[in-house]
């Protein structure tokens, strides 16, 4: 290329290259940007955030008159700071990214120290083809310390720069485990039962919907969404649940699931800066008086049901003849009746003999005595044992599963 009759400024060197090629500058690209070091890959950091030193080549710009020795002694292809800090929760392991908390589920920070490098690090604007590469190096449980490798062609010139950028690790408490250390609940869940205790197994799965509940809303990023204290008490069970909407959520979905009804009660408990009311609210689930797999006589002188399900009007099936039975509306989940005991107190006995479609003789299992009973249409005649219950309605044969 001919001489352009320019001088630099700085050495007073000829430039070789055409002043107005400067002034326009190399097409900046981001393309092909590669990771490697100890095999953590990120895509190279924006070209946009460069240096503050840098800036774009213009008819202003006296970088852009200088010749390539003068701009290259004082060129710096990366501007780095000289630590990053990342705020983590020590409860949690959340990060703290602008004005909150984020949820990251990693298992240690060194991915999060690479993407906390990449915002941080600026790259020359004038730079196209950047590439970049880090090696995290583990110094201590609170410190990493970046090994970055740039490369980019500048000027038509292949450059590359390293930076060492340690990140430390500065582990504070999120507002949630605050709130959540501090007691901090908004509603309380309350699991009863109609005319009894509930069971451990019914207390256990209601426990288990609420940390479903919760967990489905964390996985969507609400981290208002968490229990703050279970408890077991003499008729049932205790949940503090942190705002009302999530105590309202678990209280519609055990009843969904187990049956019974829903009331909820408010409490006003203080005023907020703005002198708004703020009030606590109680959900007082009562699962249904019966539950599956209790035998039941509702003494409409049909004989005893076995409960088969409690959603909406209880269902069953009739012991003397297997048909199907279902409270009326009036009656709901909870018609009246006696509990005769459950499917767990049936035992097997011996079979005697089929006497016709409605009889069948069996051992008594306490007696041995032979007695006629009735036949439902869910017995097997070929079968020589069948499971039975006895109670004050007599001795009736159960289904087998």
């Amino acid at each position: 290329m001919s001489r352009s009759g320019e001088f630099c400024p700085r050495c007073g060197d000829p430039i070789e290259v055409d002043p107005a090629e400067r002034v326009r500058g190399p097409e900046r690209s981001n393309d092909g940007a590669e990771s490697g070091g100890a095999d953590h890959a990120a895509d190279a950091p924006d070209d946009d955030s460069a240096s503050a030193g840098a800036s774009v080549s213009s008819p202003r710009d006296p970088d852009s008159v200088l010749c390539d020795a003068c701009y290259f002694d004082e060129f710096d292809l990366v501007d780095a700071p000289e630590t990053v800090e990342v705020e983590v929760c020590s409860r949690c392991g959340a990060v703290h990214r602008g004005n909150r908390w984020v949820d990251v589920g990693a298992d240690d920070y060194t991915d999060i120290a690479v993407d906390e490098v990449a915002e941080a690090l600026g790259v020359h604007v004038n730079a196209t083809d950047v590439g970049w590469e880090v090696a995290p190096e583990q110094i201590d449980q609170n410190t990493i310390r970046m090994h970055c490798e740039f490369t980019g062609v500048v000027r038509g010139t292949f450059v590359t720069e390293e930076v060492v950028t340690p990140v430390r690790i500065a582990r504070k408490t999120c507002e949630r485990c605050g709130r959540i250390a501090g007691g901090s609940y908004a509603a309380v869940v309350q699991v009863r039962a109609d005319e009894r205790t509930p069971t451990d197994e019914e207390t256990e799965r209601a426990q288990e919907i609420a940390e479903a509940y919760i967990a489905e809303r964390e996985a969507t990023g609400d981290r208002n969404a968490f229990i703050t204290e279970v408890s077991e008490v003499d008729d049932g069970l205790n949940m503090k649940i942190s705002t009302n909407q999530m105590g309202g959520g678990i209280a519609r979905r055990i009843v969904e699931q187990l049956g019974g009804t829903s009331d909820d009660y408010e409490t006003l408990v203080t005023e907020d800066s703005d002198g708004n009311e703020v009030y606590r609210v109680t959900f007082a689930v009562r699962l249904p008086r019966y539950r599956p797999g209790e035998v039941i006589d509702p003494e409409d002188g049909d004989g005893p049901v076995l409960v088969r399900s409690v959603q909406g009007n209880l269902k069953g099936t009739r012991l003397t003849t297997g048909e199907a039975y279902e409270a009326s509306f009036e009656d709901g989940d909870a018609p009246d009746a006696r509990r005769l005991g459950t499917s767990e107190d049936a035992v097997e006995t011996t079979v005697v003999t089929v006497e016709d479609d409605n009889a069948v003789q069996v051992l008594d299992p306490e007696t041995y005595e032979a007695k006629t009973i009735a036949r439902p249409d869910y017995f097997d005649p070929d079968a020589d044992e069948v499971p039975v219950l006895k109670s004050r309605a007599g001795l009736h044969v159960m289904p087998e599963e």
